[in-house]
């Protein structure tokens, strides 16, 4: 892990919150979904309070070059619960290091810790997430049992 490390974000820590969404509106180029109407500070102190949200970033130098954001669902069928991870994001240079193996590491490690059963993510289906594919066929096994719907609400 070389010339970075890894941390889940707790509370108070809203600087690294706010470079988390830098970094997916830069390396998604979704500047308006991330950035246009950022949360206002409150928002961001209770939502860094609630340990079901997980924000893990990877910090170099003082910047944050990787990130991902996930949630720990609390089951119904079971007292269990499992980790779904939303967005995870490295910065072009530092790539191919092993950054997001480690923040998913982290992860597993949350999960661990609140006895969570198992962790999911969802990967597009286009060519420029084949690396992201990868990443996960590599540490998970894959489920092609699923399509994704968006319903406004």
């Amino acid at each position: 892990m070389s010339g970075y490390h890894v941390k889940r974000l707790g509370p108070g820590e809203r600087e690294g919150f706010h470079a988390m969404n830098a970094l997916f509106a830069s390396v998604f180029a979704m500047p308006r979904e991330y950035l246009a109407a950022t949360p206002d500070e409150d928002y961001v102190r209770r939502w860094l309070e609630d340990r079901r949200n997980i924000a893990i970033v990877a910090e170099a130098g003082g910047d944050v070059v990787g990130a991902l954001a996930g949630y720990e669902l609390a089951k119904f069928e079971q007292a269990r619960s499992e980790i779904f991870l939303y967005d995870l994001a490295v910065a072009e240079p530092w790539r191919r290091r092993g950054i997001a193996t480690a923040m998913i590491e982290e992860a597993r490690a949350i999960a661990r810790q609140c006895g969570a059963w198992t962790i999911f993510v969802q990967a597009d289906i286009v060519p420029e997430d084949e690396p992201a594919r990868r990443l996960y066929r590599k540490l998970a096994c894959e489920e092609i049992t699923a399509l994704h719907f968006d319903i406004a609400p």
